[in-house]
């Protein structure tokens, strides 16, 4: 009688291995937050780079350690950042989807990811004794780790949103919901470049960020690691 046991060395073969996609996007998400609350709680509301001048130097020249805490999560959040953009590239390329989305998706992570680091040194370098207190030097920093942690690293992520959920929804890797909520992140994510001309639409930026959260989350649980194909 022939044997239907199938070799686990041919299971090992059918699934993708790579770190858990939900893992690393909670730990993403998690500094995040944990890294807006602490500050918040050292040192208060962070000042908008569209409030006057005054009170924002002032606060950045008394919350030093409230500054360098937001820095250490935000560099440290996007480590995971960029190790669940290239793994969901390397998993749907592994699903066989040879597209140029996929591509796409792994440039506006890593992107993103690059963006939220730069901002993170920023508001180290804001921090330190010397620098604080010069306002000439803090403003421009200020402006510069808004500008690439914010617009810049948002519509970045709007390109891994955007792909990955093209890529995975179409074919039916993961529901249709996921993949229009995704477009719908995207949309949001992109748009919220007009905080360069329209202030009022720095609004975008944190919605598209929590969402973007829920979304990575989801799709990490969602998305196969295998096919039966494979």
């Amino acid at each position: 009688m022939e044997s239907t046991i199938e070799p686990v060395g041919a299971r090992a073969e059918a699934l993708h291995r790579g770190p858990s996609l939900v893992v690393v996007a909670a730990v993403h998400a998690a500094l995040v937050i944990v890294g807006l609350v602490i500050s918040a709680a050292m040192g208060g509301a962070f000042p908008s780079p569209f409030a006057p001048r005054g009170p924002s130097d002032a606060w950045f020249a008394a919350q030093a350690p409230a500054v360098r805490a937001l820095a250490f999560f935000q560099l440290g959040a996007a480590i995971p950042l960029a190790v669940f953009t290239a793994t969901v590239a390397s998993r749907l390329l592994f699903l066989g989807m040879r597209v140029a989305g996929v591509h796409i998706a792994l440039a506006g992570g890593l992107l993103a990811s690059v963006f939220q680091a730069a901002a993170a040194c920023s508001l180290w370098v804001i921090s330190q004794p010397g620098v604080s207190e010069i306002p000439a030097v803090t403003r421009p920093l200020h402006l510069l780790s808004f500008a690439t942690g914010g617009p810049a690293c948002i519509a970045s992520f709007g390109l891994l949103v955007a792909g990955a959920s093209a890529v995975a929804g179409l074919p039916g890797l993961v529901p249709r919901w996921l993949m229009y909520f995704g477009f719908a992140i995207a949309a949001a994510a992109e748009l919220s470049v007009l905080t360069f001309v329209v202030p009022f639409a720095a609004w975008l930026l944190p919605l598209a960020r929590f969402a973007g959260f829920a979304w990575m989350i989801c799709l990490g649980a969602l998305l196969p690691k295998g096919s039966p194909g494979r």
